[in-house]
């Protein structure tokens, strides 16, 4: 798979995508303790164990959002596993966005956002935090650590192998 026509690419070792979500660990850890983290399946499954070990959270709930997509336009919304009731109860008893026996939304990114959006409609209380985000995005989310264009596509050291990169001079998609 390559990124669409005219999208800039943005390759992420596995280095750099530990690093990156130590970064947002230690944010988060800035801003309070939590009592819960929801990790948004299946990007966030990577960064939720990492902030999970370093902030030291062992509950952590996972939610299914699914779209009908192409890897070039995004389809339907379709929750696919939601939340338990214990986790809505424990939002709705926090104030909005409160750290402190709050809950932690966790993804690996926020692209258009209309992910994020389901998800907030779901907790409107918790901190949502990723590790990338961009423009559209970016006001759906709490915290991040790094944004990058929206014409940006990202490839998660879990979506690629390693192999040889023609140097950029010779990408014919570059615009």
């Amino acid at each position: 798979m390559s990124a669409p026509v005219g999208e800039k690419r943005f390759p992420v070792s596995w280095d750099q995508f530990h690093r990156d979500a130590r970064a947002l660990a230690w944010r988060l850890a800035g801003i309070g303790s939590w009592q819960a983290i929801v990790c948004v399946t299946r990007g966030g499954l990577v960064p939720t164990a990492i902030v999970a070990r370093e902030l030291e959270v062992r509950v952590i709930e996972t939610l299914g959002v699914a779209s009908r997509h192409d890897y070039k336009t995004q389809g339907d919304m379709q929750v696919i596993k939601t939340v338990s009731d214990d986790i809505l109860a424990l939002d709705k008893a926090s104030e909005k966005g409160a750290a402190e026996g709050g809950v932690l939304i966790v993804d690996d990114l926020v692209d258009t956002g209309m992910t994020a959006r389901v998800v907030r409609e779901m907790l409107p209380n918790a901190h949502f935090a990723t590790v990338y985000a961009k423009p559209m995005g970016r006001p759906m989310v709490d915290t991040f650590i790094t944004e990058v264009s929206q014409d940006t596509w990202i490839y998660f050291p879990w979506d690629t192998g390693l192999a040889f990169q023609p140097p950029i001079a010779h990408d014919e998609g570059r615009a």
